[in-house]
């Protein structure tokens, strides 16, 4: 049922948005910045630490892997609709962000590769 995990989803978005929002602010830009990906990471992190627990149910995982499975579609529209040529404007912040978040890209790489062998010999 796609119903389940709405809830997990929701808190997961507007814990995310509010974190997007504030990192926004401290940059001095009135936009939210990050906001969603903030809210997938957070799925991703609660999903996996309620899994280890086994505390999610069949069910509550069936909703939020129908989520997920919608969740791409959005973020390109969502990606889609932004100025591009407004965020190029907006000077040095764009490039900052641009390198820290493929620095942090690169960084995680070898942690998720870790983490994927360990999950797989364990199976």
């Amino acid at each position: 049922m796609a119903i389940y995990g709405t809830a997990l989803l929701s808190i997961c978005l507007l814990l995310g948005m509010a974190i997007g929002e504030l990192v926004g602010r401290l940059v001095g830009i009135d936009a939210n910045i990050g906001g969603v990906g903030f809210a997938m990471v957070f799925l991703i992190l609660s999903t996996d630490w309620l899994r280890s627990r086994g505390k999610l149910k069949p069910e509550t995982e069936g909703g939020v892997l129908f989520w997920s499975a919608i969740y791409i579609p959005i973020i390109v529209a969502m990606a889609a609709s932004l100025n591009v040529r407004a965020a190029f404007h907006g000077g040095v912040i764009v490039l900052v962000a641009a390198v820290v978040t493929v620095g942090a890209c690169m960084a995680l790489v070898p942690l998720v590769a870790k983490l994927g062998r360990k999950e797989h010999s364990s199976k």
